[in-house]
């Protein structure tokens, strides 16, 4: 890895972390981690400061601990409603500018500027209050990335309804299970979508979801694929909720009133509700949208995600948090051809271009560079999945002229944005997560919950931040799903499932699931470690490796790889690969197999799901697939395999 992102003049001093590095009278972005945990109350308040976080009741204390840290009480007896502070303020602060850019896989493009958005906002607000939608009432949002999407957000959260996102490919199964845990009262939907110029349609799905879901009283329709819909009797469309007056009343929520349920899919059981409140949720995604990605009014923040990821609302309040311009992007990415994301970027000024390992490995594969103007991207962003050097290095050198930073950052669901994370303003290694994100206390511990460096172990929090899942939705009065799931392991430390590395340099690695690690022959080694070396074959477009039960070794290391056009045979890939893992980790390492395989089964977030490539090994259940955009390829890799086992 011989990539190192250096920072120039303009992010030294003009950057927004460079600006809260003078206020808070540090030089380094090591010295601003050190100093944002020192005092995690006096930090954080200081970023509500620099951010001008609109409450509007004061709170009396930044942060309570009184009932331990698993149960932190955050800006205590303030009041936050996250439409006003991230919307309302703009309105009326910047009503002319430009709130929210659409644009669909045909070309369209929709724009709403600020006061345009609050007025949609207003009036489907109003809509909902009249069919009794209310403060505390769960509404799940069914919807691909369109302005509907961000209009339902603010709408629900200006009622203090608690929003329940749920990704747009879901099959009603899973849409169910979600409705069901939450007892939503009502769904905002669409007809369908469009992806790879074919429509996707959703309201079937979701009407069989609801022969499960009692608790749904109300289901709001957009016609988004251009046509009439019939409509049944619990059914309204959304155009009849924008003809309604406006609502001018925001519900004067708490700091701690809940927000958001954002659901995990874990490896087993049913889905777990991440809790989110309004203040918490809103500090964190503006700090991070901020800080990280150098957003400000006048900036277009665009991240190809799905509101069902926590990307999703992540990127609609960080975004608007900070007065800037969202850019949402609904279709496939390579369509009509893989110069689309780089079109999309010089069409609209993008400032911030989110983008996944995978998509880069798929761009990467095409050939040729971008002959696109990209000189408007100030930021790129990456997560969900590790980098290997070779995609990493040409999107950053070879794309970007190694003028901008690949904020590389890594947290979840529960976490409510980044636990790592890299800053302009600090040199970046190739594919590291740079340090700490701002106000986390983050470790990499052994199992005896020591700190280590320069080898494995697992990621743990010391301390709570503001956007802490505050539990497990339906959890009984003890939090015991939640304990077990983040507490249980190591006494007063939050374990997030991730094992990660802090190498002699400082630089922080994520290495994958904690149950996806291997061990073999007595050493544990990760997934992503191996399948960094694997991607140096010029044959391998990308691969996912996982660790089988082995009578000599404890576990053997499987490869599956999707070739490239025009690749060798089999058998000259496998032997090469071999070659490759022997001497890049070791020769215990050298894989037992390598499978050809078409794709490999992944989440709408690119994540590769290992455990589900496992399964399919051993013929067994592969949990929760709920978040599968191609569930099938664990079938297609079962068939493959069964006379391997």
């Amino acid at each position: 890895m011989s990539y190192v992102w250096r920072p120039d003049a303009d992010y030294l001093e003009s950057s927004n972390v460079a600006r809260l590095m003078r206020t808070l009278g540090v030089d380094s972005a090591d010295a601003l981690r050190a100093r944002s945990v020192e005092d995690i109350g006096a930090f954080w308040g200081a970023v509500v400061d620099d951010l001008d976080i609109a409450f509007h009741r004061p709170f009396t204390a930044v942060v309570d601990q009184s009932r331990g840290a698993k149960w932190t009480d955050w800006f205590v007896g303030g009041g936050l409603n996250a439409a006003d502070a991230c919307l309302g303020v703009w309105a009326e602060r910047t009503p002319d500018a430009v709130a929210v850019v659409h644009e669909a896989e045909d070309g369209t493009v929709t724009r709403l500027t600020y006061a345009e958005l609050a007025d949609r906002v207003a009036r489907v607000r109003g809509g909902l209050r009249a069919r009794g939608i209310g403060k505390g009432d769960a509404v799940a949002i069914y919807l691909p990335m369109t302005p509907e999407a961000v209009v339902a957000t603010y709408a629900v959260a200006s009622l203090g309804a608690m929003l329940v996102p749920l990704f747009s490919g879901f099959a009603a199964p899973a849409i169910a299970s979600r409705v069901q845990d939450a007892a939503a009262r009502a769904v905002i939907t669409a007809d369908g979508t469009v992806r790879r110029r074919k429509q996707a349609l959703m309201l079937p799905a979701l009407r069989a979801a609801l022969a499960q879901c009692p608790s749904v009283e109300t289901v709001v329709v957009v016609e988004n694929l251009g046509e009439s819909v019939a409509l049944a009797e619990s059914e309204v469309a959304w155009a009849d909720l924008l003809a309604g007056a406006p609502d001018p009343a925001v519900e004067p929520t708490d700091a701690g009133d809940v927000l958001l349920l954002a659901y995990t899919s874990g490896t087993t059981g049913k889905p777990k509700g991440a809790v989110h409140t309004h203040a918490g949720f809103v500090t964190k995604t503006a700090s991070e949208v901020a800080y990280g990605f150098e957003m400000a009014p006048g900036r277009t923040f665009c991240w190809i995600t799905d509101m069902g990821w926590i990307m999703g609302p992540l990127s609609i309040f960080g975004t608007h948090g900070t007065g800037g311009t969202l850019l949402l992007y609904e279709g496939s990415p390579d369509v009509p051809d893989t110069g689309r994301l780089w079109d999309l970027v010089e069409r609209h000024r993008v400032s911030m271009l989110g983008v996944s390992p995978t998509l880069i490995r798929t761009l990467r594969a095409a050939g040729e560079l971008p002959a696109a103007d990209l000189s408007s991207v100030r930021v790129l962003g990456s997560t969900g999945e590790p980098w290997d050097p070779e995609s990493y290095e040409w999107l950053a050198r070879d794309v970007f002229g190694s003028r901008v930073p690949v904020i590389n950052f890594s947290g979840g669901t529960e976490v409510g944005g980044s636990f790592l994370c890299p800053y302009p303003v600090e040199e970046i290694r190739s594919c590291s997560l740079g340090g700490p994100a701002l106000g986390m206390d983050v470790d990499v511990v052994d199992d005896a919950a020591r700190s280590v460096r320069g080898e494995i172990g697992e990621l743990v929090c010391r301390q709570p931040w503001p956007s802490m899942t505050r539990g497990i939705w339906n959890d009984d009065a003890e939090g015991s799903r939640y304990h077990d799931a983040y507490w249980s392991t190591f006494d007063g430390l939050w374990r997030h499932g991730d094992f990660a590395l802090v190498d002699d340099q400082g630089d922080w690695f994520i290495l994958g699931r904690s149950d996806d690690v291997m061990n073999v022959a007595g050493k544990r080694v990760a997934p992503a470690e191996i399948e960094s070396v694997v991607a140096v074959d010029a044959d391998v477009a990308e691969s996912a490796v996982v660790g089988i039960p082995d009578a000599t070794k404890g576990e053997a290391v499987w490869v599956f790889y999707v070739p490239r056009d025009g690749a060798a045979d089999p058998a000259t890939v496998a032997g090469r690969v071999r070659g490759l893992v022997a001497d890049g980790v070791g020769k215990p390492f050298a894989p037992s197999q390598v499978v050809r395989v078409e794709r490999l089964p992944k989440t709408r977030s690119a994540k590769i799901l290992r455990r589900a490539i496992r399964a399919a090994v051993l013929d067994a259940d592969p949990g929760d697939l709920s978040g599968a955009e191609n569930p099938q390829a664990v079938d297609e890799i079962r068939e493959l395999v069964k006379d391997l086992r």
